[in-house]
């Protein structure tokens, strides 16, 4: 039913591993936190991003996915892997991106609410400045990103999704939001061309994927980009890169023997399809994010 299976990271982030949760709604939401250990200097603010695990994941598996933590004392950023709804609570999380998926999708959790609740909860505790904070995520962590795009844009400075999509039933979106996209072309669980899966996660949908490049497309035109993306192309990957007003910035990544897995991060799961190496995911677009924020 999943689009990624959950591996516990308990080796991995042990010493620091602690969760956190607040009430949305009269409901106790999760979330792993990371803070850099130097204090900020008096007065300054810190950059946060929110990183959404894939369906069927939770937020250490999200962390050890992507490999973002290893950002929090280099960068000094503040990194946030809230957690999904799921029966089960802690594992085989979803979210309620729409057309998908599972759990969350079917009871209806207002997943929006919760990403707005914690962007106040980093704003006000923990030195976050409100001007840069970024969402990225994971398959269905990344479909929600595009929603939190869509219904928070006034709140988010950018978005990274991987491998994810849209489903071509969304509403234009209000506010421009830079994206950077990330696909492999040999995904089967959310075809680079698009359609239905043809994964694990082909019961969890409500509706086809779209093509890779409509997720493009549709920031492009939000964004008041031109239609047509330049196209260069290096070994196995092909970029295509929107010409934008500034500041409003849309790309994406094709990975030509890229699977369902987070470019140069870790495999979700011992079944799960290997990472790319060609492209480190994170690091772009870490470097992307650093390029832009909310006036």
């Amino acid at each position: 039913m999943f689009i990624t299976t959950f591996v516990s990271t308990r080796e991995a982030f042990a010493q620091r591993s602690a969760r956190q949760s607040i009430t949305v709604a009269g409901v106790r939401r999760t979330f792993v936190l990371r803070t850099p250990r130097a204090p900020a200097d008096s007065g300054a603010l810190r950059p946060a991003v929110i990183v959404l695990h894939g369906g069927g994941g939770n937020a250490e598996n999200a962390e050890m996915m992507t490999g973002f933590s290893r950002l929090v004392d280099r960068e000094g950023v503040v990194v946030a892997y809230p957690d999904g709804s799921g029966r089960a609570r802690t594992r085989l999380l979803t979210w309620n991106a729409g057309e998908c998926c599972g759990f969350a999708m079917d009871e209806r959790v207002d997943d929006v609410a919760f990403i707005a609740a914690l962007i106040d909860t980093l704003v006000r505790g923990h030195r976050v400045d409100p001007r840069r904070v970024y969402v990225t995520g994971m398959s269905n962590g990344a479909m929600m990103t595009h929603v939190l795009a869509r219904e928070l844009g006034t709140r988010i400075a950018a978005i990274a999704p991987v491998v994810g999509t849209i489903f071509g039933v969304e509403s234009p979106a209000p506010v421009p939001v830079p994206a950077l996209i990330f696909n492999g072309m040999r995904d089967k669980n959310v075809p680079y061309d698009g359609g239905p899966s043809r994964g694990i996660g082909r019961n969890a949908w409500n509706s086809p994927a779209q093509p890779a490049r409509r997720q493009g497309e549709f920031w492009a035109r939000a964004n008041g980009c031109d239609d047509a993306p330049a196209r260069d192309s290096s070994g196995t990957v092909v970029r295509f890169v929107w010409r934008c007003p500034a500041g409003r910035d849309v790309e994406l990544y094709a990975i030509t023997d890229g699977g369902h897995a987070w470019p140069g991060g870790r495999a979700g799961s011992r079944v799960g399809d290997t990472p790319a190496t060609e492209v480190d995911a994170t690091a772009l677009m870490w470097a992307f994010f650093k390029a832009h924020a909310r006036n």
